[in-house]
């Protein structure tokens, strides 16, 4: 009888000494081994990718270990890096957390005013996009995730469907990320802004807009106006124009058509481009934006400054600001004051 409890204390001792040894880490090492977890992969086959890695021992011994903590029921799925050496408990909770390798991303900020051809000659000299590739997403639209594309007019006259939607921002996204999928994030942007403006679709709804309508504006504003202060008075003014049936003479439209924007635009400019995005030869606005819209210019769109004026000038003195005029008699008072602050 004493000899089978000895062999029974001695067995569970060898049993004890296994699996005490089994689930000890195994030899450190500063040299990282990858694993990756796809989604729905069960506790058994992480244990056992985990063993054939020679991150633990024993795959069974680790399983048992899940068990009795209630654990495995939270791990996430992705690329993992782990050094050999770490604990049960250290491996769990990398995998509780969802500590995974962090993929390389691109970089990139898009300034507000930007054009589609801006934002890809800019894209593509980062080595982010094919430049062709992009524009060809920008003007095509098609198979895009998002909301606004059925709000955003298929029409012929667009020079890019996306114009002006493309939020501009600074983003970070995986490297590698495709032009379909930089555009997709851009107009994501875009649509996740507009729904953080309070009432969005009410305040749009009274105004009597559409959202091409109200984008177009915004874009009108963000390549007049440097001011914050000034937004929305000159979107009132753009609205004022529009209901006295006015052309909204505006440089920025003309500049748009242009393959190279001018530093100074001439009267023959002006007048012979014959674009549907010229405003000094066209009622009405553009068929849709001429750039990105900061949410400012947005927001001066959607809630403009009422007033009489009809007319602004830039001031010559360096400050960005303008000079507003009721009637196309004081314009031209203003026009010869913003020269002589030129002379000065």
């Amino acid at each position: 009888m004493s000899i089978l409890i000895v062999l029974v204390i001695a067995a569970a001792g060898a049993a004890g000494a296994y699996v005490y040894t089994g689930m000890q880490p195994v030899k450190a090492s500063e040299l990282a081994v990858k694993i990756t977890i796809e989604p729905g992969t069960g506790t058994g086959e992480i244990a056992d990718s985990l063993e054939e890695q020679g991150l633990i021992k024993n795959s069974l011994l680790f399983r048992f270990y899940l068990k009795w903590k209630s654990e495995g029921g939270r791990f996430q799925a992705g690329v993992y890096e782990f050094k050999p050496g770490a604990t049960y408990d250290e491996i769990i909770a990398r995998l509780n957390s969802g500590d995974v390798v962090k993929a390389e991303m691109v970089r990139f900020t898009i300034p507000e005013g930007f054009t589609v051809k801006q934002m890809a000659d800019k894209l593509s000299e980062e080595g982010a996009v094919d430049k062709d590739a992009f524009l060809k997403v920008a003007g095509e639209a098609s198979g895009l995730n998002s909301e606004l594309l059925k709000d955003i007019p298929q029409n012929a006259k667009l020079t890019y469907r996306l114009e002006g939607y493309l939020f501009p921002e600074t983003y970070e996204l995986k490297k590698g990320s495709t032009e379909r999928d930089i555009a997709e994030r851009m107009l994501q942007e875009t649509e996740k802004r507009l729904n953080e403006i309070p009432d969005f679709g009410k305040k749009l709804e009274q105004r009597g807009l559409s959202l091409n309508e109200l984008m177009t504006v915004a874009s009108l504003v963000e390549r007049e106006v440097v001011v914050d202060g000034e937004r929305s008075i000159v979107a009132g003014v753009i609205y004022n124009r529009l209901a006295q049936h006015m052309k909204l003479e505006i440089d920025a439209t003309v500049q748009y058509v242009l393959d190279k924007p001018k530093e100074r635009l001439l009267n023959s400019d002006l007048r012979s481009v014959d674009s549907p995005y010229n405003t000094y030869l066209y009622e009405g606005l553009p068929p849709g934006p001429i750039a990105a819209p900061s949410l400012k210019s947005i927001e001066a769109a959607l809630a403009p400054t009422a007033s009489e004026y009809l007319f602004y000038v830039t001031k010559k003195d360096g400050s960005g600001e303008h000079l507003f005029a009721k009637t196309y008699a004081e314009h031209l008072k203003n026009i010869e004051t913003s020269k002589a602050m030129a002379e000065k």
